[in-house]
């Protein structure tokens, strides 16, 4: 099974989205296949960074009222075995961090830079739209510092993550963390481990069955297990 993480790596929720999957999958005997997929939720470019309780507080209502949602949120990340530190996180522009998710992919090595990048903005308060911080991070990744900072200053990859995140908003993409499963389904939210374990299951039905159902009319091919056509038998 194929599923699209439709994220932004800023986004707490989607950072706590990701676990929760996993943890959903460590129950699940599939094969699966995880794909990230680049969303910014910002896209204004950020000329200084600067403490992200100032920066999203006009967007929540003042400082005390995002300083209750950080709160909230880093208790839910702690069930989940993760620490944030708003208190040291900034705000940053994303768009090459996507970059860098997209170049990491294509050496195999995507899921260990989304997770370098959440524990490096969420935890260390790492300032995540710097080409000197993200090409450190690619070297944490698994990947050559240089390369990727060559990459980095170079105008590679952007043109594919554009058209995908584009393309998220042509699918109808509008908040994150989204999950498309079998490029079908999609669940919205940091849904709970077992909710995910459950969309998992009824996924795999849906799709065993597809593959079982034919109109009416229309040929059969091969013959499958159990089925015989004039021609031969499947056992």
């Amino acid at each position: 099974m194929e599923i699209d993480i439709y994220s932004d790596v800023v986004c707490p929720w989607c950072y706590i989205g990701k676990r929760r999957l996993e943890q959903a999958l460590e129950s699940y005997d599939g094969d699966v296949t995880i794909r990230f997929r680049p969303f910014q939720l910002d896209p204004t470019p950020v000329d200084e960074p600067r403490p992200l309780v100032d920066a999203l507080a006009a967007k929540f209502g003042g400082p005390e009222r995002a300083r209750q949602i950080f709160e909230h949120t880093t208790a839910t990340a702690a069930q989940s075995g993760l620490t944030l530190h708003f208190d040291r996180a900034v705000n940053a522009n994303t768009f090459d961090a996507h970059r860098l998710v997209w170049f990491a992919d294509t050496r195999g090595r995507a899921a260990e830079m989304i997770d370098a990048l959440y524990q490096a903005h969420f935890t260390e308060g790492v300032d995540v739209g710097s080409r000197a911080a993200l090409a450190a991070l690619a070297g944490r990744a698994g990947l050559d510092e240089s390369e990727a900072r060559e990459f980095l200053d170079s105008s590679a990859g952007e043109a594919e993550v554009r058209a995908e995140i584009d393309g998220a908003r042509q699918l109808g993409v509008t908040s994150v963390p989204t999950f498309v499963f079998a490029g079908k389904y999609a669940v919205t939210g940091a849904q709970e481990p077992e909710t995910l374990r459950a969309v998992l299951d009824e996924v795999t039905r849906r799709e065993a069955a597809d593959k079982a159902i034919r109109p009416l009319g229309q040929p059969g091919g091969t013959p499958a297990a159990g089925e015989c056509t004039d021609d031969a038998c499947a056992v």
